[in-house]
């Protein structure tokens, strides 16, 4: 992209962001409509949505940012719930999704399987942005926060092996399960380890600018050493954000330093959502011709009916304890589970010898364009309908 481009990106995202608390609609909404506007007229953005645009340099300051807000007891006693829904809940969806295709569309296993591993877990990406400006209830904010943090090692790891298959090797279920572990687990410990030392740094100095680098190294830092051992670069920058937003916060940062930290990192995540939905935005309008295809008219409402499968079930399990999920938020975690940039960075990642990839990454765009447009939109009148705005 160039500097202009860089430049009519921002001014965008500026008069996007005022008209949308104007006319009260989802700030993402608005940054995908500003992106096909861009596309239809034309100008100097490159609308490519590449997976080494997204992963190694959207992501972290969504993750970070997100991870830095949360309070680590309240995402403790949650976590049962979370970790249900991000790792039984993917799989049981993408299987879901996988079987419809193969049955009704006649894609091959391996080809359903991909779409299935993709598009099954809901996308930090959009739904950190759309539930950060409805400012629901505290609890039904960190389950669909952190379940959408969470789901992505799970997704990662089907998606990499499934494309690892595709590429000649083997599969073996005891290397399936010992790369989930690795990436899980790796994740979790390179994000600490970056981040316990890095705080250990910010404990000797008060330089604001010199705080907010440190910050910056853990979440970038963090993300691409787990990347670089085959860990899980999510997990990794969720561990380093939630360390630093709750033990860094006790004397390793600077109360004075502590509000810049916050600021800096609150426009980086707003400049890194504006950069992906306009991006989205763009996408869609030069694929739009493709999006009315069998594909994706069975694709949606099987992403639709592995996400009810996935979150009501699921939660029945927690019914008679004291993690009981309202049916109220129950309703919100089925309809709120938006699909945006994660799912497209990895349809376009599949290795060309799958014979639907094609076929794939037209579906992949529909199901966005409909969790963008149709869920998104109404996502405010559903946590209004439901009385769940945070008092």
């Amino acid at each position: 992209m160039t500097a202009s481009g860089i430049g009519l990106v921002l001014l965008v995202a500026c008069v996007v962001a005022m008209l949308s608390r104007r006319l009260r609609l989802p700030y993402s909404v608005g940054l995908v409509v500003a992106g096909i506007g861009l596309a239809v007229l034309g100008g100097p953005i490159d609308f490519t949505l590449a997976s080494d645009l997204i992963f190694p340099v959207l992501l972290p300051p969504l993750i970070f940012e997100a991870a830095l807000q949360i309070k680590w007891r309240r995402f403790r006693d949650d976590l049962p719930v979370s970790l249900t829904l991000a790792f039984p809940g993917v799989l049981l969806a993408g299987a879901i999704i996988a079987a419809g295709m193969h049955l009704v569309i006649g894609w091959s296993w391996l080809g359903s399987a991909l779409f299935g591993a993709l598009i099954a877990a809901t996308d930090p990406v959009s739904v950190i942005a759309a539930f950060k400006e409805m400012k629901v209830e505290p609890r039904l904010s960190l389950l669909v926060e952190s379940e959408s943090l969470l789901n992505d090692g799970a997704a990662a790891v089907a998606f990499a092996i499934l494309a690892s298959v595709a590429n000649g090797a083997t599969l073996e279920p005891m290397n399936m399960a010992g790369s989930l572990l690795w990436m899980v687990a790796g994740g979790v410990v390179a994000g600490g380890l970056v981040a316990g030392a890095l705080l250990l740094l910010a404990g000797r100095t008060e330089d604001h600018l010199v705080e907010i680098t440190l910050t910056t190294i853990a979440a970038y830092g963090s993300f691409l050493l787990a990347e670089h051992f085959h860990m899980s670069g999510v997990l990794a920058t969720l561990s380093a954000g939630l360390i630093v937003g709750n033990v860094g916060w006790k004397g390793s940062i600077s109360e004075a330093g502590r509000e810049h930290v916050v600021a800096f990192w609150e426009y980086a995540a707003f400049l890194a959502n504006s950069v992906v939905f306009i991006l989205i935005g763009g996408h869609e309008a030069n694929h739009a011709a493709q999006l009315l295809s069998v594909a994706a008219a069975v694709a949606v409402p099987l992403v639709l009916v592995s996400r009810w499968a996935a979150v009501y079930p699921l939660c029945a399990l927690f019914a008679r304890s004291t993690r009981r999920v309202d049916p109220r938020h129950q309703h919100v975690l089925f309809w709120g589970g938006l699909r945006g940039a994660l799912a497209l960075a990895l349809a376009l990642a599949i290795p060309a010898s799958v014979p639907e990839k094609n076929a794939i990454l037209i579906a992949a765009f529909s199901v966005v364009a409909f969790s963008i447009f149709i869920q998104g939109l109404s996502m405010p009148w559903l946590i209004r309908t439901l009385r769940l705005k945070a008092r």
